[in-house]
């Protein structure tokens, strides 16, 4: 579900100069031991073949991006009850697992809007589970302030080759910020990575700051290396929080085919948030 951006986005994006030889590489979560922790981060299941990562932010709610919910060639809304959400899996196995009773999406984000800096900057989704996941071990994470330039985060996701596990990046960075709150980051992602947790670390405990949106390809330290996008957390999330609670059909309902234009916020919602 990762899109490639193309280069003249990138350029806009900017170029970051800093090395990536800090990172650290993806580690497999394959054994009990290894997932500790890291259990409401889950794999999205998406009809009978497509795939995203969540997690967990309450005991019913999951964060992830707003383009996993679209047909990516049509556009269509896709029907909840197609989402399964299933924490921590791995070899075959999660965790917890429940069906997707609604999802919300920011009513600004086109499905067909193509891959610009203001639709990443509103790629952000929450889907409200059928019954909340109380399973021992399965702990939601809290969600924290913004991540600046330089600062250190990780990544927890499936994606191609992997989508049996979830593979931990522990260490990688925050290489430039845009105005909008996108966010390029030295994090290694790919198909199915899309919606998972960019975390950092307070007071010993990880908190999610970002949702991956898309991995792309810009010039680094002076030679082309991957990179992913994601947005900084912020009002936008409240806002599709106050839109499940309200029942706000402009957030649950998709946009018309082909509309490419964004709708109107509800009155009085805050806002700003992400894509992956």
């Amino acid at each position: 579900m990762i899109r490639t951006l193309i280069s003249a986005l990138l350029a806009v994006i900017g170029i970051a100069s800093a090395p990536m030889a800090q990172d650290k590489p993806l580690e497999m979560l394959e054994t009990g031991l290894q997932v500790q922790g890291w259990e409401a981060v889950g794999r999205i299941d998406i009809g009978a073949s497509g795939y995203c990562t969540g997690a967990l932010i309450s005991e019913k709610l999951v964060l992830t991006a707003a383009h996993c919910l679209f047909a990516r060639n049509s556009g269509a809304r896709l029907p909840d009850d197609q989402l399964l959400f299933r924490a921590g899996f791995r070899n075959g196995r999660a965790a917890a697992e429940a069906q997707v009773l609604r999802s919300v999406v920011h009513p600004r984000y086109l499905p067909l809007g193509g891959v610009t800096l203001e639709n990443v900057s509103y790629d952000l989704a929450l889907l409200e589970l059928t019954f909340p996941i109380r399973s021992m071990g399965v702990t939601p994470f809290a969600v924290y302030s913004e991540p600046r330039t330089g600062d250190q985060v990780g990544v927890v996701s499936y994606g191609r080759g992997r989508l049996q596990a979830p593979a931990l990046q522990e260490r990688c960075r925050v290489l430039e910020r845009d105005p909008l709150g996108v966010l390029m980051m030295s994090c290694t992602v790919d198909f199915g990575s899309s919606g998972a947790p960019v975390f950092a670390m307070s007071q010993g405990r990880p908190h999610i700051v970002s949702v991956v949106s898309a991995k792309a390809r810009s010039a680094v330290g002076g030679q082309l290396e991957d990179v992913s996008l994601g947005v900084a957390l912020g009002p936008k999330l409240d806002t599709l929080r106050a839109a499940l609670d309200a029942r706000d059909r402009r957030f649950i309902q998709p946009p018309a085919i082909g509309a490419n234009v964004p709708r109107e916020m509800s009155a009085g919602g805050g806002a700003r948030f992400l894509r992956p």
